[in-house]
């Protein structure tokens, strides 16, 4: 090899490599340091995207999982409201059955008058109950109901003969099972309609009376008269019960023929709260099986204002329209059927008033056992959703790591490689400098 001057390129040479291993050093501590083997898009360009992509999907089902707990705990606050009516109107079934007992007084029953009232009141509290300002169980945050006049109240008695038609007289009705009622001509029937809290009733004899026929007769509550067909009309006779809220058809719980009646007026306020039966014959003694039978028209189709969908959304995946919808219904005491849009609440003073009420207050709790039905699965739902989106964000957590944390082994030894490596090539590039030196010896 020439002995040269100008370009010494052993140490060039060495340079190279010193710089080469300085980067290597550099890269290496920025791994051991960070504890990640990917910090750039220069260390691994489908890695760093891949693993950047999995970073949004966990913070994403993070967030996710957030809002099914922020909606688990808005349901809560629903349940809570909804537990309390269902509590009043246990409390009230009970007074009303008291009510309905002749060892009251009319003062009695003025008493328990105003305690209804007082408790009717504090059912529209429990409806205006909010969480982060929304309103949720006062009818605000409904499902779709599109009929253009709402959907009426459909009454369903399913315990008369599957044969029964609304021309059947009165006196050849028979039970499910074919066995008569034993109803007589000469019988009495007290026939009794809530609606808009006012109790109206009518007592007649029989006769040849058949069970559409009833609907003819005019009721009184004192102080106004109503026919009953303007109230109620013979809507089926067959399994199909008709079609809810939502456009789904209802049908009898063992698809039997049975007989149901509709409200004339759709939405709450022709809703028929309740629909009361009852036979004496004519010494006065009730007709216990007939009353039985006959008394058991429940409702099974619930009334509803027409609506747009309103229902609240919960974003509980991290693509859009993932989401659980959660429609609630009305709970105020109007769409309960225990109190009238002008104020006229559910009205006990009477015997018969307080009778007809008991089927009321049934309604009322079944709606509301309804609505808490619906909201118990909900929070049940968002439990599972919760449980399921952390094991998912755990398990793309570890995908990442996967491709983007470093083995913290292996880096240091790498590292430890480098930095040797590094103080070697510095040792040379000064053996390397020391050459040229030599030629001095040549100038001498």
């Amino acid at each position: 090899m020439a002995m040269v001057v100008k370009n010494n390129m052993s140490a060039i040479n060495t340079l190279n490599t010193l710089n080469k291993n300085s980067s290597a050093l550099s890269k290496s501590l920025q791994k051991v340091s960070s504890g990640m083997a990917i910090n750039s898009a220069a260390d691994d360009a489908s890695g760093y995207a891949i693993s950047e992509r999995m970073r949004v999907q966990v913070q994403s089902l993070d967030q996710d999982n957030k809002n099914t707990q922020n909606g688990n705990s808005m349901m809560k606050v629903a349940e809570g409201a909804v537990s309390s009516t269902v509590d009043i109107l246990k409390t009230l079934k009970k007074k009303v059955i008291n009510a309905a007992n002749d060892t009251n007084t009319d003062a009695d029953r003025q008493t328990i008058q105003k305690e209804l009232d007082q408790s009717i009141d504090q059912i529209d509290d429990n409806a205006n109950v909010t969480y982060n300002g929304k309103y949720l169980v006062d009818g605000s945050h409904n499902n779709k109901i599109a009929n253009a006049k709402g959907v009426a109240t459909r009454l369903t008695n399913e315990s008369m003969s599957s044969a029964t038609k609304g021309g059947t007289a009165l006196t050849a009705l028979q039970n499910r099972s074919g066995e008569s009622l034993y109803i007589h001509s000469d019988d009495q029937i007290t026939v009794s309609y809530v609606k808009q809290g006012k109790t109206f009733t009518t007592t007649f004899k029989i006769g040849n009376t058949t069970l559409e026929g009833i609907l003819s007769k005019t009721a009184s509550n004192g102080n106004e008269k109503v026919v009953g067909s303007s109230l109620l009309s013979l809507a089926q006779t067959g399994a199909v019960i008709g079609k809810d809220g939502s456009g789904t058809t209802v049908y009898t719980a063992d698809n039997g023929n049975a007989i149901t009646f509709m409200a004339k007026t759709s939405g709450t306020d022709g809703q028929i709260a309740g629909f009361t039966l009852s036979i004496t014959d004519k010494t006065g003694k009730i007709n216990k099986n007939a009353n039985a039978i006959l008394d058991n028209f429940n409702e099974s189709i619930r009334a509803q204002n027409t609506s747009e969908d309103n229902a609240l959304v919960l974003q509980i995946g991290t693509k859009a329209n993932q989401a659980i919808k959660v429609g609630l219904t009305d709970m105020r005491s109007v769409a309960l059927g225990l109190k009238g849009t002008d104020g006229a609440t559910l009205n006990v003073s009477t015997q018969k008033n307080a009778n007809a009420a008991i089927n009321v207050l049934d309604n009322a709790l079944q709606k509301a056992l309804d609505q808490q039905t619906t909201i118990g699965s909900i929070e049940s739902r968002l439990d599972y959703t919760s449980a399921n989106l952390v094991t998912a964000s755990e398990n793309v957590q570890a995908s990442e790591s996967t491709i983007r944390d470093a083995d913290m082994a292996k880096e240091m030894t790498e590292y430890t490689k480098n930095n040797v490596l590094l103080q070697a090539a510095q040792s040379m590039l000064s053996q390397a400098n020391q050459n040229s030196s030599s030629v001095l010896s040549l100038l001498q």
